[in-house]
């Protein structure tokens, strides 16, 4: 089942957590690094992590879910951290089909496969993270029996076109029409220059990171979200920088510009100076360009090639059948970033009547709800688990 790695250092993990590296290059092509937690045999429980995340944001959680009787594993999922085997490719090369939403489940699929298990009780997932987990239950719910999404509330797949498109403007467009003209952070991340931004951030990449987890949290006083009212750009344009960022930023000036006069050492209470190190080695190590072409794969409007997005038109119209929960930070301006998503788990033409267990809103936390909050974060877990 397993291989081992003398490629890399052992990572620094809390007691009960040990990592591993699981060989499915003969079905998906990628030699997995995970964390695993809890004993092989018991029901499984997969968590997938967000960008830019690895496996290590769910150090603070897999020790106690196992404890409760459950085979926890978390991977570094494709483009990302110790995880190898994914073709490192520049940005005009790169063949987005590689990183479209069905291939991604694909990955998790052969993983569930060779980790023994024919299905798992649940797949958690935390920002893009949880767009793979609901991806996953959706296409697959004989294999992943139900899931929880924390801070990336569900969107359905779109519906392909009923007519061919007349010219209209999109949400980029009208974006950048606004004063001062903006840009939405998923747009910019699909583009060419964003890894080399991410990669060599002006204010040094430790400095850089800081500043955006420190943005997104609790810690940022600034964080007062609330559901927004359409998918327009007046009202996108609410949002902070972060999001909607101005047209000329780079992610690295709108950090710089917007931690002038914080504290940035706030976050050390939850994100070490020492788990900050390891997020920072992961990723010099590795660039940010397999990683951000997850977004590039899910932006419609961005690139050219529409295949990687248009691959989801299979499930056009199919909803959620298994169990699904939602958790997340009261200061989380990713729970309202799709304007009526949150809302929609109440949608039964997205979520079957009856499998929507309820949305929890962690005090004293942000997007970063399972670093900030763990044991809130444990405690709704497993509720939702012993309630299956």
């Amino acid at each position: 089942m397993a291989t081992t790695s003398c490629a890399f250092p052992p990572l620094p993990l809390p007691d009960g957590i040990i990592e591993d590296y699981i060989d499915c290059t003969s079905s998906c092509g990628l030699t997995f690094h995970v964390l695993k937690a809890g004993k092989p045999g018991k029901p499984l429980v997969l968590f997938t992590h967000g960008y830019p995340e690895l496996a290590y944001s769910w150090r603070k959680v897999l020790p106690a879910v196992a404890e409760a009787g459950y085979f926890c594993v978390a991977p570094d999922q494709r483009g990302y951290g110790r995880t190898t085997g994914w073709p490192r490719r520049n940005f005009e090369d790169t063949d987005l089909a590689e990183w479209s939403l069905t291939n991604l489940v694909r990955d998790l699929v052969c993983l569930v496969y060779k980790l023994g298990y024919t299905q798992a009780r649940s797949i958690v997932g935390h920002d893009f993270g949880a767009v793979s987990a609901a991806v996953a239950a959706l296409i697959r719910p004989d294999m992943f029996l139900s899931t929880v999404h924390m801070s990336h509330p569900y969107h359905p797949p779109s519906t392909p076109p009923l007519s061919s498109p007349k010219g209209g403007k999109d949400i980029h467009t009208d974006l950048a029409a606004l004063s001062p003209p903006r840009k939405h952070y998923k747009w910019y991340n699909s583009t060419a220059p964003a890894a080399k931004d991410w990669d060599v951030p002006p204010q040094g990449l430790e400095a850089f990171l800081r500043g955006y987890f420190h943005l997104k949290s609790a810690d940022w006083e600034k964080n007062e979200p609330y559901p927004l009212d359409a998918w327009t750009a007046d009202q996108l344009a609410k949002m902070p920088e972060y999001y909607i960022m101005r047209r000329d930023q780079t992610m690295p000036t709108m950090v710089h510009e917007n931690m002038v006069g914080e504290d940035a050492s706030k976050t050390e209470r939850w994100l070490s100076k020492d788990e900050m190190e390891l997020y920072c080695s992961e990723w010099k190590r590795t660039g940010f360009q397999g990683a951000l072409n997850w977004y590039r794969a899910q932006t419609v409007g961005v690139q050219d090639d529409k295949k990687a997005a248009g691959d989801m038109w299979l499930f056009a119209g199919k909803k959620i059948e298994v169990p699904v929960a939602f958790i997340s930070g009261v200061k989380d301006w990713g729970n309202y970033q799709r304007p009526g998503a949150l809302q929609g788990y109440e949608n039964e033409e997205w979520v079957k009547n009856g499998m929507f267990r309820g949305a929890t809103l962690v005090e004293g936390a942000g997007h970063w709800v399972q670093q900030e909050q763990p044991d809130a974060v444990i405690r709704e877990i497993l509720k939702f688990l012993q309630s299956l």
